[in-house]
């Protein structure tokens, strides 16, 4: 047309400029510009709005001012274009500028000026700006109008009012899909999850059709709720609507299935899957990672983890590249399982992305290397960091904690403090703790007085934990027991099981009993605590208080507690239970058990042959700890691993005080570190020492 010499008409520019947006190409809607100043075009007002939109699509809002500037006339759709232009591209405050700029020319602000402006406050987070233009709307009577009320819903909503994001929605006299949408994610942005769906049943009666973002607010909810049922129909619907080659969808129908245990039919969904994001990726990755929080035992959670492992391995072999919500979700799985190579080949990737300044990355790096067992790895992850929260604080000073140095610890809490960074709850946690391990009383009340007098923290169960756990550990359990009468609050069945345990291993029997008793009268639902209540009941020859215990461990219908003890090695899992033949290699491994049972006996490790139980049995019998499930794990550990390397083993229940005792001597004899995660805590043994400062022999 440009060769023949056609003259242009106005209406010829806009499917070029559509294009542009469709492309996102910046340099091509310069050279239509161009040729729109060099004919009379640039004096329509509809084509320079439209440029302006261009544009910003675009994200240039440079290019889009100065369009915007040098427009011979301007109307209010102008206007709007251009505050748009600013919020989509995260300058909601030069938005509000404009919109003032607006006034001020004498133009007035349609529904749909007002309705931008109030996704500005949005973006600012502004509670007062946002109920001024609340206040223009009620005053000019507009609230009822769809764009306005739909406006306000997602704002209300975003500052955590659902009340009147609940009524803005409700004064909307013509409510569409865009209404009920926004209404549903308000519920589930809130916490409300059964009021969207409510909400999601009603817009359903009023037949109004669903999208595709309706759909996927309604399987957040479903996930929320782990509501399958309601998510299987929304499926079933999506297929009808045609919505199923969304991906946004199928991410989210596939996290349902995740969230609910239905492995494989989210796998199936995957596997079904041509095109893959991101977020495909990392629904799964993080499905598979709280598949280890609902699953029915340790070793199915054990199993979780690995695939997503697996999952995280197929996503670097298929060339895209993890963000830092995949690698901070990855990292937690690492934690999980201890498994420390993988973490280590995780942290090399992770610089060589650059996400090492990202806080959310460089926390769960931390609380990996911690948790595996390896303190100097978290330290000097910790020192690299450029950037530090107290959240970052406070996980280096639990981690100095759980691994018993507690002056590190200690040091490290007033490091933060002359760093100007606010403790909070959980810091004084982690402090509490490190006196507990040093048997500090003194410090630890010092700074329990710290906290509520300088910080105004109220302490919480977790701060009293901590103290009683202190006096148990010193064989102060009447102090302990004081304390809980001067502080006058109601312990948790974690604080009388401390009590209690501490009273059996000091010899304060009749306290223990007490403790005892009032940890039965809380019904725990869970099994280990009901098995040393009886432990000790058994270690006392009180076989009516036996009876009765075993009676009340039917009657809430607990699962039988099962020790199983796992160990990985070249990313293949290896499981054991208590005298566990089964094994394709348990001639040797019992072989060299019994070698270093030998030797530590040579050194002065006496084995324990206790009435203990692990699962209820009616049976008064003696049982042997020598072959418990953690001993067998190590063993072939020793006999299948380099000689220098660490031994990590998870265990689904707490240690006995035996294996406890000899883990400490095998620790020594081979001059092996070994890693121990129990139900209770982490045990770190070094050169016949454990990080957990003796206290597994309170179990």
């Amino acid at each position: 047309m440009m060769k023949e010499g056609t003259k242009f008409e106005s209406s010829y520019y806009v499917p070029l400029l559509q294009e542009c947006i469709n492309k996102n190409s910046v340099s091509e809607a310069q050279i239509v510009h161009g040729h729109i100043m060099k004919t009379v075009t640039q004096e329509d007002l509809f084509v320079m709005t439209f440029l302006i939109n261009v544009y910003a699509k675009c994200g240039s809002m440079e290019n889009a001012q100065k369009v915007f500037d040098n427009l011979l006339r301007r109307n209010v759709v102008s206007w709007t274009t251009l505050m748009t232009g600013y919020v989509q591209n995260s300058q909601p405050e030069i938005a509000i500028q404009i919109f003032q700029e607006m006034l001020e020319a004498g133009a007035y602000p349609t529904n749909y000026t007002l309705g931008t402006a109030l996704n500005a406050c949005s973006s600012l987070y502004s509670v007062m700006l946002g109920k001024q233009f609340h206040a223009y709307i009620i005053k000019y009577q507009i609230d009822f109008d769809t764009s306005v009320g739909n406006a306000l819903c997602s704002f209300y909503s975003k500052l955590g009012n659902l009340e009147s994001a609940i009524k803005a929605f409700q004064r909307i006299r013509e409510k569409n899909v865009i209404s009920w949408t926004a209404v549903i994610s308000a519920c589930g942005d809130n916490g409300e999850a059964a009021g969207g769906l409510r909400f999601y049943a009603e817009m359903l009666t009023e037949d109004i059709i669903p999208n595709e973002f309706t759909l996927t607010s309604v399987l957040s909810l479903c996930c929320t709720m782990l509501s399958l049922g309601v998510g299987a129909q929304i499926y079933s619907l999506s297929i009808k609507l045609g919505y199923m080659s969304s991906l946004p969808f199928k991410n989210s129908i596939m996290y349902l299935y995740l969230k609910c245990g239905c492995i494989s039919e989210a796998e199936k969904l995957f596997d079904k899957t041509e095109t893959f994001s991101l977020v495909t990726w990392n629904a799964m990755i993080s499905g598979h990672a709280q598949m280890m929080d609902f699953a029915e035992d340790d070793l199915s959670a054990y199993r979780s983890g690995c695939e997503a492992l697996n999952i995280f391995f197929k996503l670097n072999q298929s060339g895209m590249k993890p963000d830092l919500f995949t690698f901070s979700s990855i990292l937690t799985v690492c934690s999980r399982l201890v498994a420390l190579e993988q973490g280590e080949q995780i942290h090399a990737q992770i610089i060589k992305s650059g996400f090492l300044s990202e806080v959310v990355v460089g926390t769960a790096l931390i609380n990996m290397y911690n948790k595996c067992g390896s303190i100097e790895k978290a330290t000097k992850a910790f020192v690299e960091m450029d950037t530090r929260t107290m959240i970052l604080w406070t996980s280096m000073i639990t981690g100095f904690s759980q691994h018993g140095q507690s002056q590190q610890a200690l040091q490290l809490f007033e490091d933060m403090r002359l760093a100007g960074v606010r403790p909070n709850q959980i810091t004084f946690v982690g402090v509490l703790s490190a006196c507990s391990h040093a048997g500090m009383v003194k410090e630890a009340l010092s700074y329990f007085e710290m906290m509520q007098k300088v910080y105004k923290i109220r302490p919480v169960m977790d701060h009293f934990a901590c103290l009683i756990d202190m006096f148990v550990r010193l064989g102060r359990s009447n102090e302990a027991f004081d304390f809980i009468k001067k502080n006058d609050f109601e312990p948790n069945e974690f604080i009388w099981s401390l009590l209690m345990a501490g009273c059996r291993s000091h010899g304060n029997l009749e306290l223990g009993f007490y403790a005892a008793e009032q940890l039965l009268k809380l019904k725990p639902k869970d099994t280990e605590t009901y098995v040393l209540v009886l432990n000790m009941y058994l270690s006392a020859g009180r076989w009516k208080d036996v009876s009765r215990v075993r009676k009340m461990m039917k009657d809430e219908k607990l699962k039988k507690l099962h020790d199983w003890s796992w160990i990985s090695i070249k990313n293949k899992v290896y499981s054991f239970k208590p005298n566990d033949k089964s094994h394709f290699h348990s001639a040797d491994i019992y072989k060299s058990l019994e070698n270093l049972l030998d030797q530590a006996k040579s050194l002065g490790y006496e084995s324990l042959e206790t009435l203990e139980v692990t699962n209820g049995d009616e049976e008064k019998t003696y049982s042997s700890t020598a072959y418990h499930s953690e001993k067998l794990a190590i063993a072939f550990g020793l006999l299948n691993t380099p000689n220098a390397a660490p031994i990590r083993v998870i265990k689904s229940i707490f240690m006995c005080r035996d294996c406890h005792n000899f883990v400490k001597f095998i620790s020594l004899l081979t001059a092996r570190e070994i890693v121990i995660r129990d139900s209770k805590r982490l045990h770190k043994f070094v050169n016949g020492h454990c990080s957990c400062g003796e206290f597994s022999g309170l179990f």
